[in-house]
């Protein structure tokens, strides 16, 4: 294994997780929320990971394990692990309170800084905490998806990891806010972002550790059909409906067509 690619890798999943605390100095910048920016930016987001698992991430899996396993037996291998992704990142929903998950989509209102009222309400606070404490869990498996991938195929693990990044933002921006608005101190909300976002990173090293001993073309197989399931559904779960929320329908479909040409123009010229 090239050590480059590990290092590029990890500084990858690095800078998707600190995202979370860029969202989170959103409270620093900003007085109001531009809600439109986030609702294309999403879209852009869930564009690029759409196609990019059906295009690239897919159809790399399919290849490489019908090339080891056999057509009958690659070919269901590529669909159960696919859905497995799926499954996966759907059951750590379903663990996760709906007020605390960033998965479960929000109100502008619900992130606006010109509504919030300063006060010491541990409520408030509370809420701040276990959306830190979601996002942490659900970034563990977007950092083994962006590791891995950057394995395989640095250029594929840019993109993927440009496409967590923006939507780790408006994540950080729902951890800042309550704990922003329950204390009163922009550092202890900015602070929790950016500890939630570390998640990313020690999924990649506990993916590095674990799997290392056993990568090989069918493990990597797997894990990209895996990978495409789960970008599939943060996309179609998370994104699209939160950037609905945040603006225009036509915004969040015009991000979500932008991301994917765009997607389809860096595989023809750069992968």
């Amino acid at each position: 294994m090239d050590n480059n690619h590990v290092w590029l890798a990890l500084g990858l999943t690095v800078l998707a997780g600190l995202s979370s605390g860029l969202g989170g100095l959103f409270t620093y910048v900003f007085r109001k929320t531009n809600a439109k920016l986030l609702s294309v930016s999403l879209g852009f987001s869930a564009g690029v990971m759409i196609y990019v698992s059906f295009v690239e991430i897919f159809f790399q899996s399919r290849q490489l394990l019908l090339a080891n396993l056999g057509q009958t037996l690659g070919s269901w291998v590529n669909i159960l692990a696919f859905f497995g992704g799926i499954f996966l990142i759907a059951l750590i929903d379903n663990l996760i309170p709906s007020y605390g998950n960033p998965h479960e989509s929000h109100k502008i209102e619900e992130i606006a800084l010109d509504n919030c009222d300063i006060k010491n309400d541990s409520s408030l606070l509370r809420t701040g905490l276990f959306t830190a404490l979601a996002i942490a869990i659900h970034n563990f498996p977007e950092g083994m998806a962006t590791f891995v991938s950057t394995l395989q195929d640095p250029s594929l693990g840019i993109a993927i990891a440009i496409a967590i990044a923006i939507h780790n933002i408006p994540e950080g921006i729902s951890v800042a806010i309550p704990v922003y608005c329950a204390t009163g101190s922009r550092s202890q909300g900015v602070g929790l972002a950016f500890i939630s976002g570390i998640a990313e990173p020690v999924g990649a090293i506990i993916a590095y550790v674990l799997l290392l001993p056993i990568l090989n073309d069918v493990v990597f197989g797997v894990l990209f059909a895996a990978v495409a399931g789960i970008m599939v559904f943060i996309s179609l779960d998370e994104l699209l409906p939160t950037a609905r929320e945040y603006g225009e329908h036509h915004l969040s479909i015009y991000g979500l067509i932008l991301g994917m040409i765009i997607m389809a123009v860096s595989l023809q010229l750069f992968i």
